[in-house]
């Protein structure tokens, strides 16, 4: 899937998106608006790499975030729907995920999270759509850009109507 298809897709529709980085850094939203048109549909995006900004600018929760940590699939949909509301778009995309090359020490409840694992998540006026992965044997930048693939693929799916959760966690 390519941003190119994605800012058609949206425009075509009328829709918009937004975008919640964590694991991304604000790469998916530049790869977005680097699409000629983008500005029509793309609405802006929040970085929220710290734990407090995912709480206090994208309103998730804060018991959320001590319960489970920052990488954990019920936290990317959280950062999805706050964006998707913060900037008034009709899709919501967060990131979030370590990338290595040291465990996130936020973790879950079962630990530390390894490098090359993340979610990625869309919310969007029909449902949600959340992707886990693990790319264990990727550095830094090939885990965000396979980060950045599956938020092209979940908004895809979510564009095409198919909402729920793709683990890909277990597959490496």
């Amino acid at each position: 899937m390519n941003a190119a298809d994605i800012i058609i897709a949206l425009s075509i529709r009328g829709h918009t998106v937004a975008t919640a980085e964590s694991l991304t850094g604000g790469l998916l939203c530049g790869i977005l608006t680097s699409v000629p048109g983008a500005s029509a549909v793309v609405r802006g995006g929040v970085v929220a790499y710290a734990v407090d900004i995912k709480a206090n600018v994208l309103n998730v929760d804060a018991e959320l975030l001590a319960r489970h940590g920052a990488v954990d699939p019920v936290v990317a949909v959280h950062m999805a729907v706050g964006v998707r509301h913060l900037f008034g778009a009709t899709y919501g995309v967060a990131t979030t995920g370590s990338a290595g090359p040291d465990p996130d020490p936020g973790g879950t409840l079962t630990g530390p999270v390894p490098p090359g694992r993340g979610f990625v998540a869309v919310a969007g006026p029909d449902g949600d759509v959340v992707i886990g992965f693990d790319h264990p044997d990727r550095d830094r930048e090939g885990v965000r850009q396979g980060a950045i693939e599956a938020a092209l693929t979940a908004l895809r799916r979510s564009l095409d109507g198919v909402h729920g959760t793709d683990d890909r966690r277990a597959s490496g």
